[in-house]
């Protein structure tokens, strides 16, 4: 295989294939509490006091995004404007996602004219740096990762009136499925549910806007894309965007409005017009040797000529941060994943929030009456409670060791737990179960949800609030019934390659490449062999490929390389990982790799300081935690409770308050030791009946009179469909870019009239 053609960008050359057409403990100020790890034995959610000033408190005014998309790969320039409103200095702290496959490689501070170079260094030491240049009086600033999409951004000293930018850079590769290249990104980290015993749980929770109000900072973004083939297809399903085309490959894609709130995730979808995928290869040698990524075409779906039963667990999320529309559209999607169950297939229900839920004793046939029972049990759970997940792993996973078939786990979530590394271990210690991942919702934990599928060799899915379901649900089905290719390895013949990640290629369930990164020493050329089973026969393909002895343009290459390799330590203990006492032998060398390439990793953090101006020096400054928004469609009844005025900090509470407060709530904050586990796969108690409508209407729109003010969330905002709510009663207020929502005053009467709309598919109190 020929190396790939240079393409025209000058900030990245990247490799690229190509697709066929798209298919579808300092003092706080008061009223922002900082809660120290050792004080949450519980567990818990924990957002800012509603009562502070917030209005003074917003020292971030502005991020823009700025990403060059060339071939597989896109580089990414992330600026954070930071002003300081007060009239005393401050420190300000910002928590925020990046993607969690993203090489983070650069950290640049601007404060006036000067312009200070992030440097990297080991967590410890920069801390300290940090720390002593804070106590100077000097601006400086302090970029952690607590996960591998949660970062911390600390700027000290910052002086009143005065302007601190901090210029992030990463490297990421694109996803590539069914024919469509997709970007995405991360603007909010979700509120996550703290079970017990978190060690970092400050590190991984940021401040909330109370409900009714705004943070106070926006976002601009663009991206710059030059595709190598005409386009066929560009869409963002997230998001209103301006699009020029300066010919038939390229495109520069802006939000239409650069000051956007960051409440969900931006996501670029596009294809090009070529109906093959091609292999491709991206290769960099430099002093340290040389570095590859190579992307191999798979093979092309085959129906097997006999569909297997298989056993399939569905896992729903009824947890609060899931309550309202992302729940709905986790039913929607789950109702008609069950519609498409074989008749020789078993299955079970299991639902989780607090406690787990599971509907029968074990895995049932798939006959129509079983399915109803399911479904009518499905449709009426209502989100609420925390998010004790490791219970709902152990009831869906546990019965599969002692199997000889394998068991189908399939979880629908949106993913906001803390305990990430713990959740993933134990998929670990279930090698006969296949796990496949929905995430639902706007604003969803990445990092858990593409590991959960990957530890379970399953696939990875997921659905926005303004998604389809129906096709995420054949999806699922076809994922299952027929992979692409399975036992996937590559025979790399002759060629000098070493230290290839991932050790272990997943099994492909849909049309995605084969990505594999390592090193190689010299230059060559040779073959290798692609190897795998396809509907049960076996594959065998020759690829030709050449790795240049000179250093060539790729220099992402490298950096990615040692990401994976990251990955791949980190995933050797992923219990370290979550109780911070990981294996020295990883945690050195997670280190010395984050050190050795530049990038960050749990254990290396990017520190910078303005060391020629100096703010009252020995005078502590006023540490601000940056508030964040609710992502869209998640909503503070579910997470905090019916009272959101009265959903402060726990750490704010005695611990007997804490208890009878939660007892209190339907979700969000809770205390006391969780209720005695059900015995293992006991029914679950028969559900009340629903009118069809019913589960449209948010249970926190019950019980009230008069007019309010709604979200109504549609399958489109045609004439047609805006005439129908108007014939109902519903004042039209405004349509939000963010696409099929409609806001407007009804009356609570005719509610359950709106609902029975088919066009409706939820409705929801206006934030």
């Amino acid at each position: 295989m020929k190396p790939f053609p240079m393409l025209a960008m000058a900030a990245l050359a990247a490799g690229v294939f190509l697709p066929g057409p798209i298919t579808s403990a300092r003092a706080a100020h008061p009223g922002v509490r900082t809660t120290p790890p050792d004080s949450i034995t519980e567990g818990a959610l924990i957002r800012i006091d509603p009562k502070s000033d917030l209005a003074e408190l917003c020292p971030l005014k502005h991020t823009d995004v700025k990403a060059e998309i060339s071939g597989f790969v896109a580089r990414v320039q992330v600026t954070q404007e930071f002003v300081n409103p007060a009239k005393e200095k401050i420190e300000a702290v910002y928590k925020f996602p990046l993607p969690p496959g993203s090489a983070v490689d650069s950290m640049t501070m601007l404060v006036g004219d000067h312009k200070i170079i992030g440097k990297i260094k080991r967590r410890e030491e920069a801390r300290k740096i940090y720390d002593d240049a804070r106590s100077r009086g000097q601006t400086a600033s302090l970029l952690d990762q607590e996960r591998p999409n949660i970062f911390t951004q600390s700027i000290a000293n910052i002086a009143p009136g005065q302007a601190v930018k901090i210029v992030i850079g990463y490297v990421e590769p694109l996803k590539y499925e069914d024919a469509a290249f997709e970007f995405t990104f991360p603007m909010v980290v979700g509120p996550r549910y703290i079970p017990n015993g978190l060690p970092d749980a400050d590190r991984v929770v940021p401040r909330r806007t109370p409900e009714g109000t705004r943070a106070g900072h926006d976002l601009s973004l663009q991206v710059s894309l030059d595709a190598a083939m005409p386009l066929s297809a560009l869409e963002s399903p997230t998001h209103v965007v301006d699009v020029a085309r300066p010919d038939a490959r390229r495109a520069l894609v802006k939000l239409k409005d650069q000051a956007t709130i960051p409440n969900k995730d931006f996501v670029l979808r596009y294809a090009v017009a070529s109906t093959q995928i091609q292999d491709a290869i991206v290769a960099h040698s430099d002093k340290r040797g040389g570095y590859f990524m190579l992307v191999l075409q798979p093979p092309a779906r085959i129906a097997p000529a006999e569909i297997t039963p298989k056993e399939i667990v569905f896992v729903l999320d009824t947890s609060g941060s899931m309550m309202g529309f992302p729940i709905e559209k986790a039913k929607e999607a789950m109702k008609l994943a069950m519609d498409d169950l074989n008749p020789r297939d078993t299955f079970n229900l299991i639902t989780f929030s607090g406690d787990e839920h599971i509907l029968f004793p074990k895995p049932v046939p798939a006959t129509p009456e079983n399915v109803r029972e399911a479904q009518k049990f499905l449709m009426s759970r209502e989100g609420r409670g925390g998010t004790e997940m490791m219970k709902a792993i152990k009831a869906a996973l546990d019965p599969s060791d002692d199997q000889k078939h394998i068991r189908v786990a399939c979880f629908m979530t949106d993913g906001e737990v803390g305990n990430d590394f713990e959740i993933l271990h134990a998929v670990q210690q279930h090698p006969n179960a296949r796990v496949f991942a929905f995430g639902i919702g706007s604003s969803v934990n990445h990092f858990l949800l593409d590991n959960m599928a990957r530890q379970g060799r399953g696939e990875v899915e997921y659905v926005g609030l303004n998604d389809d379901g129906s096709a995420a649900a054949k999806r699922f089905h076809e994922r299952v019934r027929t992979p692409v290719l399975t036992d996937v390895s590559i025979d790399w013949g002759s060629l000098p390659v070493s230290e290839v990640y991932p050790k272990r290629i997943p099994d492909l369930f849909s049309a995605k490449p084969v990505v594999v990164l390592g090193r190689y020493s010299g230059s060559a050329n040779g073959s290798i062999r692609l190897r795998g089973k396809v509907a049960g026969r076996d594959f065998d393909r020759v690829i030709t490929v050449s790795l240049p002895a000179g250093e060539g343009a790729h220099d992402v290459a490298p950096v990615l390389w040692a990401r994976s390799k990251v990955d791949d330590l980190m995933n050797r203990d992923l219990r370290g990982a979550q109780t911070g006492q990981q294996e020295p032998e990883i945690r050195n060398a997670v280190t010395q790799l984050g050190l050795d390439y530049a990038i960050m990793t749990q254990y290396t953090s990017f520190v910078a300081v303005e060391e020629t101006m100096v703010t009252e020096p020995g005078k502590e400054p006023r540490r601000i935690e940056v508030p964040v928004e609710m992502p869209e469609g998640v909503s503070y009844e579910g997470v905090y409770g019916r009272d959101s005025a009265v959903a402060v900090s726990r750490a704010a509470m005695p611990m007997m308050a804490r208890r009878q407060f939660a007892g209190g709530f339907t979700g969000g904050v809770v205390g006391g030791v969780p209720p005695a586990m059900e015995a293992p796969m006991a029914p679950a108690p028969p559900p009340p009946p629903l009118a069809p409508q019913a589960w449209k209407v948010s249970p926190a729109l019950r019980g009230l009179a008069g007019k309010m003010l709604v979200q109504i969330y549609v399958t489109d905002t045609s004439d047609a469909t805006l005439k129908k709510l108007r014939g109902l009663g519903v004042e039209i207020a405004a349509r939000p870019q963010s696409g099929r929502i409609v806001v407007g005053k009804v009356d609570a009467a005719r509610l359950d009239e709106i609902a029975k709309l088919a066009e409706v598919r939820f409705i929801a109190p206006q934030p």
